[in-house]
């Protein structure tokens, strides 16, 4: 597998990436290239675009606030997405966004934001949500850029899990056993997803509900309280080393 090259600049583009293909792209992207880093017509970057692996580009052409980039050669080839969801209830905006960038770094395929019934924040910004998707994927060498879900409530998600996919939810009031062991008796393979619930807990209900999904593994964190973000790399470093890719 090619090298990760850090030293150029990455940047997700909507178009289709081929053997001499021209890409335009949008007018924060064209302020970012030419007004932000200061590039000139020729030089160099990377794109990506989820589908289509990544790529040599150059700024060649177009107009000072509409570039054009030409693709040169391919830099990585696609690559196939985990399978890992991640569902969680959302928190506030300076937190979600760092909590959305470490979910991706971490490898997310799926962030779904769920409402439950101690669930502080009912406005989610989920164009805000998807550009820190794209920034983290863009800073961290991430060919697959993961889907974000409209919210729903977490009784309605429940109602349509998919059959087949373990669902793991931490919780405080789980028993305090080193959760790597539970983890560790999934099948590698199969799809998985990670909860982590509002900052004050689930309540009875909720977690009577959760129990009844087929595939539901309840988990603690430790024997101290996390706040939302901190448990959700915790959460998901766990699961990716007991069942996931981390020893792939």
């Amino acid at each position: 597998m090619p090298r990760y090259d850090f030293t150029s600049h990455r940047l997700f583009v909507a178009q289709s990436l081929a053997p001499n293909a021209r890409v335009s792209i949008d007018r924060d992207q064209a302020n970012y290239l030419v007004n932000v880093l200061r590039l000139a017509e020729g030089d160099g970057l990377l794109a990506f675009n989820g589908v289509d692996g990544e790529w040599r580009v150059r700024l060649a052409g177009g107009t000072r606030k509409a570039p054009l980039l030409a693709c040169i050669e391919q830099s990585r080839p696609q690559t196939p997405a985990g399978d890992l969801w991640y569902v969680f209830a959302p928190i506030k905006s300076a937190r979600l966004d760092y909590m959305v960038q470490k979910a991706v770094e971490m490898g997310v395929s799926r962030l779904m934001p769920v409402l439950t019934r101690r669930t502080q924040v009912g406005r989610i910004n989920l164009d805000r949500m998807r550009a820190n998707v794209v920034e983290a994927a863009e800073q961290c060498g991430i060919l697959s850029v993961p889907e974000v879900a409209t919210e729903m409530t977490l009784d309605k998600a429940l109602a349509q899990w998919p059959a087949g996919r373990s669902l793991i939810f931490c919780d405080e009031d789980a028993d305090t056993a080193n959760p790597l062991t539970s983890l560790g008796r999934l099948p590698r393979h199969m799809p998985k997803a990670v909860l982590i619930g509002p900052e004050g807990g689930f309540d009875p209900e909720e977690r009577a509900l959760l129990a009844t999904v087929g595939g539901h593994l309840r988990i603690s964190l430790g024997p101290r309280i996390l706040r939302a973000d901190t448990a959700a790399v915790a959460a998901l470093a766990l699961i990716q080393a007991a069942a996931g890719d981390f020893s792939a």
